[in-house]
């Protein structure tokens, strides 16, 4: 008996390599969930870590969900690459007891409509099916297009918040993040986690802090390959100053990652890497707003927002900064926040 078990510890070790042989820390793996969400945050460059104080706080800082006072929903659709991606995002957030929020946050990035030839080629003369791509040179190569069908690439992002306000400056959050990622018959699942802070030490004033996959959230494919998403830290600062006849917001964000990005990078260090967000928001009496800031992937962006009763419309653009022969289409985001704000969903 001990023999036999002593082969099984053995066996069991030869299998350890072959394990994490399909295990990765995948560089890029979580970009999906780096592209940000909300005309507003967006409009300033997606500087919003120490701001956070509507529904997309479970976004950017769900310890800024604490300063809802109202249920909110929220909405934005957004086209990339002259409508290749499209990007939508669906948020809702509520208001609990006197020091609680709670919210979740849907993101979907997709590619629809892509051609599937992979059982399109035949051979001409006989009409079979050839899996053969290099057949495709042989002059007997054909296509059938009644076999090209269409597929998706598609991610999906499903993050549950908790909000917690700790003393009067000093506000606490989390999330659950669910991922679902999908290409062809191909599927993965993760599940990763975020801890949060948003401190003001005085008036005006606020620090934001947002530890992202803090645990390194895993994705499990299921052709049996795992990608590692490692840890990101979001870091920010934002000053609130009454300036002409309303009142200006500048912000600026750190996102600190670990994934040894190197020369993709603003700046690095070894495999840990810096890019900043920038930006600033001009609020004339509550009523209509200017935008504008840089992003981590070198784009400027401006926007706009106006606030109607119980409706918050706000649109971004962005433009890549190459040269108009090599530059990419811009961007347009427009969202929408409505707020329930009666007297019986109030705090």
């Amino acid at each position: 008996m001990p023999k036999k078990i002593l082969l099984l510890i053995f066996a069991s070790l030869l299998c350890i390599p072959n394990l994490f042989s399909q295990t990765v820390v995948g560089k890029y793996a979580g970009e999906f969930m780096a592209i940000g969400v909300g005309g507003r945050p967006l409009g300033m460059g997606g500087a919003f870590v120490a701001i956070a104080n509507d529904v997309t706080a479970g976004y950017y800082n769900p310890a800024g969900l604490i300063q809802i006072n109202y249920p909110e929903i929220s909405l934005m659709h957004e086209e990339r690459f002259g409508s290749l991606v499209n990007y939508d995002y669906a948020g809702v957030a509520l208001p609990y007891g006197k020091d609680m929020s709670f919210g979740l946050s849907i993101m979907r990035l997709g590619v629809d409509g892509i051609p599937d030839t992979r059982n399109a080629l035949i051979d001409k003369n006989t009409g079979q099916v050839v899996s053969d791509p290099n057949f495709i040179n042989d002059p007997a190569a054909g296509l059938d297009y009644s076999k090209i069908t269409e597929f998706s690439d598609q991610d999906w992002a499903f993050y549950f918040s908790f909000a917690k306000k700790y003393s009067d400056k000093l506000d606490l959050g989390a999330n659950v993040k669910l991922i679902y990622r999908s290409i062809a018959e191909y599927n993965a699942y993760g599940i990763g986690f975020d801890v949060a802070a948003l401190y003001s030490p005085f008036k005006d004033f606020s620090l934001g802090a947002n530890l992202q996959d803090i645990t390194t959230t895993i994705v499990a494919w299921s052709t049996g390959r795992n990608e590692l998403v490692t840890p990101t830290a979001k870091v920010g600062a934002a000053y609130h100053f009454n300036f002409l006849f309303g009142t200006l917001m500048p912000a600026a964000d750190f996102d600190i990652r670990f994934e040894n990005r190197e020369y993709a990078s603003e700046f690095h260090v070894g495999p840990v890497s810096f890019d900043a967000h920038a930006g600033f928001e001009y609020n004339f009496k509550n009523i209509f707003m200017i935008r504008a800031g840089y992003n981590d992937v070198k784009q400027f962006t401006i926007g706009a927002g106006i606030k109607l009763p119980k409706l918050n419309i706000d649109y971004s653009f962005a433009r890549f900064s190459q040269s108009d022969i090599e530059r990419l289409p811009d961007t347009h985001r427009i969202s929408l926040i409505l707020t329930l704000e009666e007297p019986k969903f109030k705090r």
